[in-house]
């Protein structure tokens, strides 16, 4: 075992660091693109008001643990009056006021939930 043995490792590693930044890199911009893309597209489609019926809601936790600090997405499904369902990402004030079973007016933009207003009672 050489000197010169040790610096081989090195080289391997100027190639793999920059590759893997390449790949990071590519990863963020190709995301970068999509959300530019979907924002696009929400922007050309009409804003909708339609009937619709609460169907269900979920949400989705990641991270937490120890010291670190969680995230939480929530989501609301919709039936419209043609049986079709769509979900949307909602707040979590939005997401706390909807209930299961609820009937009322959707407004969306796309895949861009924009509210939901309740029926009064008896409408």
């Amino acid at each position: 075992m050489g000197f010169n043995d040790g610096f081989e490792i090195i080289d391997i590693m100027f190639i793999i660091i920059p590759i893997f930044i390449v790949l990071v890199a590519g990863f963020i911009l190709f995301m970068f693109i999509k959300g530019i893309k979907m924002w696009s597209h929400n922007n050309k489609q009409p804003r909708l008001t339609v009937a619709a019926v609460v169907v269900s809601k979920r949400l989705q936790v990641s991270g937490g643990g120890g010291d670190h600090s969680s995230s939480t997405w929530y989501y609301a499904t919709f039936q419209v009056e043609s049986g079709d369902r769509m979900e949307f990402s909602v707040g979590g004030r939005e997401y706390g006021l909807l209930a299961e079973g609820d009937v009322g007016e959707l407004q969306f933009q796309g895949t861009r939930y924009h509210g939901f207003t309740r029926n009064q009672a008896g409408e």
